[in-house]
């Protein structure tokens, strides 16, 4: 657990910005189509969340940490607890972008926050995201990220159990993950936290039972899922994880439609929510 001192350091953070920008190239997002298995619609529509991928930050490899993320202390805060994972975001969907923009990222420190969690201590860092796209807005993200002590099983926290609105008739599509695509994910979006592709470190290093699907590809997959059960990409789009996904077994991406709005998670085998989200148009 952190001390207050620990605490009120951390909270100097709080206000750190950083800015990064890139070029949208029609070759990341060919990777990106190609990554997910995606076709080109006809309309030429880019995918949902292919944001992710672009400005990100580029730390040299000599300035990784053991686990591949960038050494605590940069832009993040310098958390004293050793796992680190994405808890959780908004977004908010002003414009389209398009091939051939120049993307701006500039990224602000929101909140830090130490909690009691049922795992033990977490902390909780919350960053803003302002994505332009050629000089005018295009994204708001908010993006959660949390904290917390080494795993001491399999990692595998209790899936959440969801019910359905009653009467609701629950959309369902089958997702078998694959190591090539999440190692193609890691790579798209510069990550190369271990526990995504490198099954020794995953199992004996961090407590897994095997190799963790991104938060990220979870939600970029129910996000389009609601685009495309809808015929519309969504206005707002926001997940909360809430147990993670190992391994190579399918899993299911799950929604439940209503009036401008959606319900959507993912399943894990065996059942139970993975990952929570809502849409709304």
């Amino acid at each position: 657990m952190p001390s207050q001192d620990e605490v009120a350091h951390l909270s100097g953070w709080i206000g750190r910005s950083e800015e990064h920008s890139e070029l949208l190239g029609a070759e990341l997002v060919a990777r990106f189509r190609a990554t997910f298995d995606i076709e080109t619609p006809t309309d030429g529509a880019l995918p949902m969340l292919l944001h992710l991928c672009l400005a990100q930050p580029v730390t040299p490899t000599a300035a990784l940490a053991a686990d591949g993320h960038p050494a605590k202390g940069g832009f993040l805060p310098p958390v004293p607890l050793p796992t680190r994972m994405w808890a959780g975001g908004a977004f908010t969907f002003h414009a389209p972008l398009h091939v051939g923009a120049q993307i701006r990222r500039l990224s602000r420190i929101e909140a830090v926050t130490v909690k009691q969690g049922r795992s033990g201590e977490l902390c909780f860092v919350t960053v803003r995201h302002e994505i332009e796209s050629d000089g005018q807005p295009a994204i708001t993200e908010q993006q959660d990220i949390v904290y917390r002590a080494a795993n001491t099983g399999s990692g595998a926290a209790p899936a959440a159990p969801v019910a359905a609105s009653g009467g609701a008739v629950v959309q369902r599509r089958r997702i078998t993950p694959s190591e090539p695509l999440l190692f193609r994910y890691s790579a798209l979006t510069f990550n190369a936290h271990r526990i995504h592709y490198d099954h020794p470190y995953a199992t004996g290093t961090e407590g897994y039972s095997g190799l963790v699907v991104h938060g990220p590809i979870q939600a970029t997959l129910l996000c389009q899922y609601a685009a495309d059960l809808a015929g519309a990409p969504p206005a707002r789009f926001s997940f909360r994880s809430t147990a993670p996904i190992l391994g190579t077994a399918p899993f299911e991406l799950c929604a439940d439609l209503g009036a401008g709005c959606a319900r959507l998670w993912t399943e894990r085998p065996g059942g139970g929510a993975a990952m929570l989200a809502e849409a709304e148009w």
